[in-house]
């Protein structure tokens, strides 16, 4: 009993602690937690660094030396590959050799950059050769593992620091948990090797297959093996260079235990606790805070920055379809949806098919360019080009391109997000300005490499034109606070490096050297300024006076009278009759056999009810409707959908929930006699005997009836706002189309009326609508009226009568249910403070009808709670 209770209960306190580090806030905060340990160990040290400085060393930085370190890098980056040829070969992958370098590329490059413990390459890899027919299972199967391998080859560096074959013992004497951290990383390469040959664990690794073979586990630790040691060496040889007191294998030794600290932080690429180890290692070896900071922005750049930005040109060539779909996508467009990571950056999600990656990949090339250009301006130009320039230019023509190019740096980083929204208008835009800006990044000082940058950036998004179909996006105030905010951000970044490493780089230059190429600290700052304040000018003047704000106008009478003929012909549902408040856009297909009608809420389009037309034709309608809302960045919505359709919804990739329910009284079995009707007999009968009379009146209505129910209405609505979209409002027009009921007291003067809304369903559905009363009615007139209005409907040969939705009844019921429900059972049943909400039910209960469901259909993207909240103003508002 004994030896199975341990292995059980240790079993169990890993899946507590799985359980943990699943939640997302756990995820978030475990990284910060080490981040902020770690620079609070280090604050005292950095305070000496001067940014000024540093720049200062990278423009000494050798061109041979840079060629040659790029090479290397880009050498390193590729050996990473080898993890993706071990899969193929151990999986019997049907991938070309070619193509599995390119997947490798991509999943590794951005891996490094947005890596968060692997997940990013994970997802990545997953969804690439899936692309390329490999089974899910099988592609999941290789990733899982790969997961416990790519840090084996660490684990056999750390042995190589224990062994003391580098340096590392000071780092380690002036922080002891660092020990901790290099005996953890040493000890996981042996428990690898004994989980692998255990039978109980071996078959996690291996597809279930039993023990992997000798040969398998030694090319894969040799893989990573390579990968760490090449990075190491890129490191150490970026460190020799532009330290030349230190020694290359005590370089390499640093990069060891900051690549420990920061595999442990599980931040992105080991942001934050790598620099700030690996800074604290190259001082305490005796380097300059300034030069060991040049160093890691150097192997930031040379081993993540540009192996990711070819990556992303990679990705985006990897996403282009093949030729013969590019017209159907032109027409039709993609399938869109953003989640709350993609409403800030457009990032796709990491777990679904990427078809978005491309276009991703593209908008983010955009904000490099535009950061580029930034900090070619911000910082010093080289001095001979700075002279020749002269010579071929006047002065003042490269100030003003210095200016420009901050302007359009600033305007590319904003309309990166157009790019990664596929909008038409942003392209042609981000064209023009690409190639602006590489005319005068060119002439502010012969900057030919961000020149040569964003001429290629702009050679892709032409080659990827096919791919914007988009004629506009919501500009709402969300997008406008952050992009806002991102654009003041690398403004102010400008000004601080500007303002920051000029005047100290003006100090290392020979006394009689002409100055007049380089502007002061307040130069810095009023460009700023004024290129920002321009920038938004331009690009609010370019936004909102563009030729088409709207996506569809409002129906007028003769588009009304259409769709009367239509209802008539096709059949309508229980909300058909409120499209004539014409508060509604009508969406016709292209073959007009279906209407969906339709109001905007910010980036949604709210559908009332179901599409109006044959069943058989829905299914299309709405995957048509998509992608007409696709084509402005917005998202459809199904608001009040019926049982019936709801297998079309969920073929079409929608989530449900309840809303509550329809009241539908059978109107052949309903009758006031019985005990369970007294209630309702009763008051008629009362009504009757005191007076009160009950008419319908047929439209048209005439003037002074009108005026009487509009001072009944007026009275009721007590200075209270009408509501609209799913409510109808007191609107002349709309109340002629209709049978009006009436309540008249003793004296012949209307007390209470309600109209009729027909269901245009061949005279079998009748709806009661707008209702309306004086405050001061005697108890049961609503039952009266109720009573009186069924009766009529019975006797007009109508079979059954809409009472209206009860909301939120019925709702959470099940232990299974969504939280989302749960919380809106506990609003039934404790919100009558603000809503009625059992009141109705029980009152509409009286009239025996048959409850049926009312359902939100949305796409899995959309955040329910926003969603919640834009209905609700989109009911509370009005459009007349």
């Amino acid at each position: 009993m004994k030896s199975n209770h341990k292995p059980t209960q240790s079993f169990k306190i890993v899946q507590f602690l799985m359980t943990i580090y699943r939640q997302r806030l756990t995820r978030i905060l475990l990284p910060l937690a080490v981040l902020a340990f770690i620079i609070w160990e280090a604050g005292r040290e950095l305070n000496d660094f001067n940014l000024a400085r540093m720049f200062h060393e990278l423009r000494r930085m050798d061109a041979t030396f840079l060629i040659e370190i790029g090479l290397f890098s880009l050498a390193a980056v590729a050996a990473m590959s080898a993890y993706d040829y071990v899969i193929r070969h151990h999986f019997k992958l049907q991938v070309k050799p070619g193509t599995t370098f390119r997947y490798a590329w991509i999943s590794n490059t951005f891996n490094n950059v947005f890596g968060f413990a692997g997940f990013t390459g994970a997802g990545l890899r997953t969804v690439l050769y899936k692309k390329s027919g490999v089974p899910l299972g099988v592609i999941t199967s290789a990733v899982v593992f790969l997961s416990p391998v790519v840090i084996t080859g660490l684990s056999l560096l750390a042995w190589g620091a224990i062994v003391h074959l580098y340096p590392v013992q000071p780092v380690l004497d002036a922080h002891p948990w660092l020990h901790w951290a290099l005996w953890g990383m040493a000890l996981y390469l042996p428990l690898f090797l004994i989980m692998q040959r255990s039978k109980r664990y071996s078959t996690w690794f291996n597809k279930g297959e039993g023990q992997l073979s000798w040969s398998t586990i030694s090319a894969s630790i040799s893989a990573s093996l390579l990968e760490w040691l090449l990075a190491g060496l890129t490191f150490a040889w970026i460190g020799s260079h532009l330290l030349h007191e230190l020694p290359i294998h005590a370089v390499f030794g640093i990069y060891v235990i900051a690549a420990i600290a920061g595999l442990i932080s599980l931040a992105p690429g080991g942001v934050g606790a790598f620099d700030v180890i690996a800074l604290l290692g190259l001082q305490m070896a005796g380097a300059n805070s300034d030069r060991a900071l040049a160093v890691l922005l150097v192997f930031r750049v040379f081993y993540y920055i540009i192996p990711w930005l070819i990556g992303l040109v990679l990705a985006a060539l990897e996403m282009i379809p093949r030729n013969e779909r590019l017209n159907q996508l032109a027409e039709t467009g993609w399938d869109y949806s953003l989640n709350a990571w993609q409403k800030v950056w457009g990032w796709p999600g990491q777990f679904r098919f990427l078809a978005d990656l491309g276009v991703w990949a593209l908008g983010k090339l955009v904000l490099i360019s535009g950061v580029v250009l930034l900090l070619s301006a911000a910082t010093p130009g080289l001095l001979y080009r700075l002279r020749f320039a002269e010579h071929l230019l006047s002065l003042p023509v490269m100030r003003l391109s210095h200016e420009i190019s901050v302007i359009i740096g600033i305007m590319l980083v904003v309309l990166s997000h157009g790019i990664s929204l596929r909008i038409r208008r942003a392209l042609r835009l981000t064209l023009i300005l690409l190639l602006t800006g590489a005319i005068f990044t060119f002439t502010k000082g012969l900057d030919f490499e961000e020149a040569l940058f964003l001429l290629f950036v702009a050679l892709m998004l032409w080659i990827s034109r096919s791919r914007f179909y988009r004629v506009s996006a919501p500009l709402n105030r969300h997008n406008i606070l952050i992009w806002g905010g991102l654009s003041l951000l690398v403004t102010g970044a400008y000004f601080i490096i500007g303002a920051g490493s000029n005047t100290p780089f003006m100090r290392h230059l020979h006394a009689k050297v002409h100055l007049d190429f380089f502007m002061n600290r307040s130069d810095y700052g009023v460009t700023a300024v004024f290129s920002l304040i321009l920038a938004w000018v331009f690009l609010t003047v370019y936004f909102f006076l563009r030729p088409q704000r709207s996506i569809a106008n409002l129906p007028d009478e003769h588009e009304l009278d259409k769709l009367k003929e239509f209802l008539e012909r096709q059949g309508g549902n229980l909300v058909s009759h409120m499209l004539f408040l014409g508060d509604k856009y009508l969406y016709w297909t292209k073959n007009e056999q279906v209407v969906i009608p339709y109001a905007r809420s910010r980036d949604k389009l709210i559908v009332l009810g179901d599409p109006l037309g044959p069943k058989e034709r829905v299914n299309e309608a709405i995957q048509e409707f998509q992608r007409f809302a696709d084509r402005y960045a917005l998202t459809a919505v199904f608001y009040q959908a019926s049982p019936e359709y709801l297998s079309i919804y969920h073929e079409n990739g929608y989530r449900f929930f309840k809303l509550g329910e329809e009241a539908l009284v059978p109107l052949e079995s309903f009758t006031l006699t019985g005990k369970s009707n007294q209630a309702l007999r009763s008051a008629k009968n009362r009504f009757d005997r005191e007076g009160y009379s009950f008419e319908i009146i047929q439209p048209p209505l005439e003037a002074s009836l009108i005026e009487e129910m509009r001072h009944v209405s007026n009275i009721w609505l007590d200075g209270r706002k009408e509501k609209g979209y799913s409510l109808g409002w007191f609107k002349e027009s709309y109340l002629q189309l209709a049978p009006i009921a009436l309540l008249k007291d003793s004296e012949g003067k209307v007390i209470a009326f309600a109209t009729m809304a027909p269901a245009y369903d061949h005279g079998r559905t009748v709806s009661i609508d707008l209702m309306r009363h004086l405050p001061d009615t005697p108890n049961g007139t609503m039952d009266y009226l109720f009573t009186r209005v069924i009766e009529w409907a019975k006797e007009s040969g109508y079979t059954t009568f809409n009472l209206g939705m009860a909301p939120l009844s019925q709702v959470g019921q099940s232990e299974k249910a969504l939280r989302e429900e749960k919380l809106a059972r506990l609003v039934f049943q404790y919100g009558g403070h603000f809503y009625g909400f059992q009141g109705l039910r029980r009152f509409k209960d009286k009239f025996k009808p048959q409850w049926e469901p009312r359902y939100l259909a949305y796409p899995a993207s959309v955040f329910l709670p926003i969603l919640t909240l834009e209905l609700v103003y989109l009911v509370s508002k009005r459009s007349d």
